[in-house]
C-alpha cells in the first residue's frame, strides 16, 4: 500500500499597509497562489505584532511608511522577538535610509511596488527560506551606496573558500540573483544556494547585503 502523499506546507503571510486600497486587493490576490495563505493583514506596525503574536506567522510583507510604528521598527522588533518571522519589504520608497535601513533592522527581503505577484511571491518563498531577494533598483542602489562608503578595499576573505565561492561571491557583489549566478556558471540554483551557505559560513557574511559589502572591500566588485 503506498504511503499518502503528504501536501507541501503552505506558507503563513501577514500583509502589512497603511492603505486599504493596496493592502486589501494584495492580500486577495496572494490569497489565490496555492502555497500562500494570507492569515491576517495590518494597517500599522502595532497591528503587525499582534497578529505575528497570535500566530504562527512565516512571513510578513512589509510596507516601511505606517502610522503608529513604521515598517523599520516593527522589522527591528520581529528580529529581536520573532527570529523566526521573515520580513520581505514591499514599499514606494528606494532611497538609501530605507534600503539600508529595513536591510540593517533584519528584512530578508526589499521590493519596491513595482513588484508584479511572481516576484512578490518569489520573495516570500525565499524569506520563508532563509534567502533574501532585493528588487534590482534596490540592488543597484545598495551597490551605489556600498561601493561610496566603503573604507578600504583588498581586505582579506577566508583562505579556504573555494573559487567557486569566490566567484559566486563576485556576482553577488555585481547584484546578480541566483537564478543569473546559476545561468553564468552554468551549474544549478540549488548548487548555487549550496555555495552560497557554505561561504557565508566560512566568512561570517550575515546576509546578501552583507556579501556586497564584503565583495567590493575584498576589491571582487
Amino acid at each position: 500500500m503506498s504511503e499518502p502523499t503528504q501536501e507541501p506546507q503552505r506558507l503563513r503571510v501577514v500583509v502589512a499597509d497603511d492603505q486599504a486600497a493596496v493592502r486589501e486587493p494584495l492580500a486577495a490576490v496572494l490569497g489565490l497562489t496555492e502555497d500562500i495563505d494570507v492569515v491576517a493583514s495590518a494597517a500599522n506596525g502595532s497591528e503587525v505584532l499582534t497578529a505575528v503574536a497570535s500566530g504562527p506567522v512565516d512571513v510578513v510583507l512589509m510596507d516601511l511608511r505606517m502610522p503608529v510604528m513604521d515598517g523599520i521598527e516593527t522589522t527591528a522588533r520581529l528580529a529581536e522577538d520573532h527570529p523566526e518571522v521573515a520580513v520581505v519589504v514591499l514599499t514606494t520608497f528606494a532611497d538609501d535610509d530605507s534600503i539600508l535601513g529595513a536591510l540593517g533592522a533584519g528584512a530578508r527581503g526589499y521590493l519596491t511596488k513595482n513588484a508584479g505577484r511572481q516576484d512578490i511571491t518569489r520573495a516570500i518563498r525565499a524569506a520563508a527560506a532563509g534567502q533574501s531577494v532585493l528588487d534590482r533598483e534596490v540592488q543597484d542602489r545598495l551597490l551605489a551606496t556600498v561601493r561610496t562608503k566603503a573604507p578600504t578595499r583588498g581586505q582579506a576573505l577566508p583562505e579556504d573558500l573555494t573559487p567557486r565561492e569566490r566567484e559566486v561571491l563576485t556576482l553577488i557583489g555585481q547584484g546578480l540573483p541566483n537564478r543569473a549566478i546559476a545561468e553564468k556558471l552554468f551549474i544549478s540554483e540549488a548548487t548555487v544556494k549550496t555555495h552560497i551557505n557554505n561561504l557565508f559560513a566560512k566568512a561570517g557574511i550575515r546576509d546578501r547585503a552583507d556579501a556586497v559589502r564584503r565583495a567590493i572591500e575584498a576589491g571582487l566588485a
